[in-house]
């Protein structure tokens, strides 16, 4: 399906492109990483049906600006996030977040000072000790990574791509995803953003996290391989108050693994603001 964000909003270092759909009260989505808005191609059309839906591609992801010296890390991401929802004039909107968006919005809530209605954090960074895998492989050997042939590139994000769903992808919809990772531009791309992301930004507001006093849901898929569920139950036992919602046989995506259960939750899970 097209997925075109028509709008944008200047950054230092460089356009965010994002876009809205539906009336009503406002809910933000935010993704993560290697990932972009279109995942939330099936999530943002039902949640319009009642709500005006935000939605956004981070800098350096799908089709916001791609280009060398960008300040990547999760603290200038939360900085972008809280232009966005000042651009917006969004003042307590609810927030979704996956993945390091997860982290984004906490940044954005604790250090950038910006108020939420409530909070939904689903397979999310979010603290601990979190660089792990083959995103430690790309911290560690950041230089190897970035010499890799284009097919060889190409390859391992595919891989890494399915490694995150249990149900695999719909026919074109891998394709989507690898489409900004692709050609020079989008290897120094794929890589300048994951030699970025560090746990150092999410340990400053680990302290916080029990402060939370707005309505938080965490959502989990139980066979998540990229955050495996012990990182919802560290979540959990920092927000004592948010309720863990556990979605079985599904992974790290559940926008491909379970798109109806997710909604039921954001549909069903806080009363009406």
């Amino acid at each position: 399906m097209d997925w075109t964000l028509d709008e944008t909003f200047e950054t230092p270092g460089g356009m965010v492109r994002w876009g809205t759909v539906g009336s009503g009260d406002p809910i933000v989505l935010v993704h993560g990483t290697p990932y972009s808005s279109y995942l939330w191609r099936d999530i943002a059309p039902a949640l319009a049906r009642t709500r005006k839906v935000f939605f956004f591609d981070h800098l350096g992801f799908g089709q916001s600006d791609q280009r060398e010296g960008q300040d990547l890390s999760l603290a200038a991401h939360a900085r972008t996030f809280a232009g966005l929802l000042d651009h917006w004039e969004l003042s307590r909107p609810s927030v979704v977040a996956h993945d390091i968006g997860g982290a984004v919005a906490l940044r954005t809530l604790l250090l950038e000072e910006r108020s939420y209605q409530d909070l939904t954090l689903f397979d999310a960074v979010s603290g601990g000790e979190w660089e792990r895998g083959l995103f430690r492989l790309f911290l560690e050997h950041a230089e190897v990574f970035q010499q890799l042939p284009g097919y060889a590139h190409e390859a391992l994000v595919a891989g890494h791509l399915r490694h995150a769903t249990r149900a695999g992808f719909r026919p074109g919809i891998l394709d989507a995803f690898l489409s900004p990772w692709r050609g020079e531009t989008g290897q120094a791309a794929f890589y300048r953003q994951y030699t970025q992301i560090r746990q150092a930004d999410t340990v400053p507001y680990e302290h916080l996290l029990s402060d939370i006093s707005i309505p938080v849901q965490l959502i989990w898929g139980r066979e998540d391989r990229i955050l495996p569920p012990r990182y919802a139950e560290w979540l959990h036992a920092h927000i004592p108050h948010a309720e863990l919602h556990w979605i079985e046989d599904a992974g790290h995506l559940l926008q491909e693994d379970a798109p109806g259960q997710l909604l039921a939750c954001l549909t069903d899970g806080f009363p009406s603001p």
